[in-house]
């Protein structure tokens, strides 16, 4: 789009919905690459994507071209796709319904940065639970403890 300028940078969280289909460490890396494609795919630019075995946090440079649900639905079936295709779980891997989403500054993206490339550290002080609540609560958001990420199933 002629004379659009913008910059929208967005810390996604997505949460893995089955207990047989924990991130394992072995193949992580080859999870991320494959988000980092759908995202570059989309024309949008990947910052830091980082997680633990129940969840993984995204920060994303998005154009406004395409709505955030549309990147977060393409990033979740093409990474599912990759995970299942080559049988990387038991069972069929699937990533819980809605996503967190959390607009920051250009002047805090090095604290988020820092935040997601330290992820084992962060989760020694709190599960993800708590720290998915904790984000809610910072950026003063309603919500209904019935809709929060659940356990994995």
């Amino acid at each position: 789009m002629e004379n659009t300028y913008s910059e929208i940078i967005i810390h996604v969280v997505i949460a893995v919905k089955y207990k047989f289909g924990k991130i394992n460490k072995k193949w992580k890396e080859g999870l991320i690459k494959t988000i980092k494609k759908v995202i570059k795919k989309n024309k949008h630019q990947p910052i830091a994507i980082d997680g633990m075995a129940d969840h993984m946090h995204i920060l994303i440079e998005i154009k406004p071209s395409q709505s955030l649900s549309d990147i977060i639905d393409d990033i979740k079936e093409s990474s599912a796709y990759w995970i299942n295709n080559n049988n990387l779980v038991k069972g069929t891997f699937a990533w819980q319904e809605g996503f967190g989403a959390f607009s920051h500054h250009t002047s805090q993206i090095n604290k988020v940065l820092n935040y997601i490339k330290n992820q084992e550290l962060q989760h020694t002080k709190n599960p993800f639970r708590d720290e998915y609540v904790s984000f809610l609560d910072a950026f003063d958001m309603e919500y209904d403890q019935k809709y929060i990420f659940k356990e994995l199933i």
